[in-house]
Order: C-alpha cells, then structure tokens, then sequence
C-alpha cells in the first residue's frame, strides 16, 4: 500500500484539502445572502489564501508523477466530490438524478485522461 506521503496519495489529499477550502470560499457566502457583498469578497478572499497553500504544493508534488493534465483531472474529480458533499451538507441543497448522471459523465471523461 502507498504511503499517504508519496508523490501518488499526497498531492490528492492535499488537493482535497484546497477544495474544502475552496469550495467554502466560492459558496460559503450563500448561506449568509444578507451580508453585504464586500463582506462576502473579502472572507473569501481570506479563505482563499489558504486554498493556495494546498493547491500550489499540490501540484508541485504530484507533477514528480502526473502530468498538469492529470492533475487538473483530478483536482476537477476532487472539485466536484467536495461540491456535492458541500451543497447537500453545508448549504442543505438537493443533490438531484441530473446532477449525479452529469458529475458522472464528467468523471467518466476524466478516466480518458489516464488511459495509456
């Protein structure tokens, strides 16, 4: 079994880590929508800047064994894993049939990227 430190596990783990970030820092503000609009840039602003520091080392360690175009793949795949946990949990949304058949006709053509 890998190791979750080897250039394979990590850089996903990381990458997982930079989406809650992320996500929180794009659609956190929508549970607050009587917040001013500057509040809202600004937390996610300050959210962001922790997003950058698992995303950038990330890629910097997956690229010892994926090219950038798997790494986008994956980060993608992750993106919308961590969405779909979000927006049913955080944000209390539906997570509908439609949604579901196209995060998986994504992840399908994300499978492309690593074949051969």
């Amino acid at each position: 079994m890998a190791s979750l430190l080897s250039p394979k596990i990590l850089p996903i783990l990381m990458l997982v880590a930079s989406n809650v970030f992320m996500t929180f820092a794009w659609y956190g503000h929508l549970k607050y929508k009587t917040s001013p609009i500057y509040i809202a840039v600004i937390a996610s602003w300050m959210i962001a800047f922790f997003e950058y520091w698992f995303a950038v080392p990330a890629n910097r360690i997956g690229s010892a064994v994926y090219s950038a175009a798997e790494l986008k793949t994956i980060q993608e795949v992750v993106t919308l894993t961590v969405f779909a946990v979000f927006s049913v949990f955080y944000l209390k949304e539906a997570l509908t049939i439609n949604h579901v058949i196209g995060f998986a006709l994504i992840a399908g053509g994300a499978a492309f990227i690593f074949k051969g």
